[in-house]
């Protein structure tokens, strides 16, 4: 059972907008990861990023040797001829992240994990979050966040209402559950910043 405190706060979580991105001629797809939270477990109660899914490999492995106890969720299954111009193999991929994330959140062990914060809420590459989560980085876990958080427009009302009617219908909130839903009307993401020097680059003095 919930603490009182923590009785009522939601969780909710989006994978979608899946896009081809090029680097070094090589193309993949990464996905969007949007953030709606009332949980104090957040620094910052609402944020989206995007992460590929070698990076959520990353995550899972982390999640794991830090909570050796628990049985994480699979991630889905990576194909070796994955088609990334196949809809019907990118959707299943977009869900699996979904359940992936759906079922991790619910999880108060695995919500004490830095790592996960600066993965959901920033866009700092993965030995960033690590030197950063392990105290090596100038800048805190949280002024990590609350920097990308400022860098980035919010969610627009009318884009919040179109969310919840692309939802799927298994989809509803629940205390520390997760709204999770694969968004097929939604409008495409405001790009990220990729510079992180100028995210988390100090204010100028006064």
């Amino acid at each position: 059972m919930l603490p009182k405190e923590r009785k009522g706060e939601t969780i909710s979580v989006w994978v979608r907008d899946p896009k081809i991105q090029k680097r070094d001629w090589h193309p993949y797809l990464d996905y969007e990861i949007c953030l709606h939270t009332n949980s104090m477990c957040f620094t910052v109660k609402t944020s989206r990023v995007r992460r590929r899914f070698r990076e959520f490999v990353w995550l899972r492995q982390k999640l794991q040797s830090n909570a050796v106890l628990i049985d994480l969720p699979e991630l889905p299954p990576k194909i070796p001829f994955f088609n990334i111009n196949n809809a019907q193999m990118v959707e299943q991929r977009v869900r699996g992240l979904q359940e992936f994330l759906n079922k991790v959140v619910q999880c108060p062990l695995l919500l004490s994990d830095s790592r996960l914060h600066l993965f959901l809420q920033t866009q700092l590459p993965l030995e960033e979050i690590e030197a950063c989560a392990s105290g090596q980085t100038k800048y805190s876990v949280s002024e990590a966040i609350h920097k990308f958080a400022t860098s980035i427009r919010r969610f627009p009302a009318e884009e919040e209402e179109q969310t919840s009617c692309h939802l799927l219908p298994e989809s509803s909130s629940a205390p520390l559950g997760t709204k999770i839903g694969f968004l097929n009307g939604c409008k495409p993401a405001e790009e990220l910043k990729d510079s992180l020097k100028t995210i988390l680059a100090p204010s100028p003095p006064k």
